[in-house]
């Protein structure tokens, strides 16, 4: 067998129908989590950092920026303030 790439492995998953409806269902919370993970980062704030600013705790940061939680627009808006940024919802 050959030794796959993750990108080659998610492409072939992605052929079986429930598979991509799964990784379809998740992407907004991946673009959530990714957009959270880049703000924080570029403004070298910790996730305790960002917490202490939000009003919240190490942990409700850390289970949004693994997806383990889905995040309130309310509290979207905190962190969105929190790291100076906008908060923006689209349909596309």
């Amino acid at each position: 067998m050959k030794d796959l790439t993750v990108s080659e492995y998610i492409g072939e998953q992605l052929k079986d129908p429930e598979f991509k409806k799964e990784w379809e269902k998740s992407e907004a919370a991946y673009q959530v989590t990714r957009a959270l993970i880049e703000a924080r980062i570029k403004g070298k704030i910790s996730q305790r950092q960002l917490a202490g600013k939000v009003g919240t705790t190490q942990a409700v940061i850390s289970r949004i920026e693994n997806m383990n939680v889905s995040p309130s627009i309310e509290l979207l808006q905190r962190i969105a303030d929190s790291l100076g940024k906008r908060l923006e919802i689209r349909f596309a």
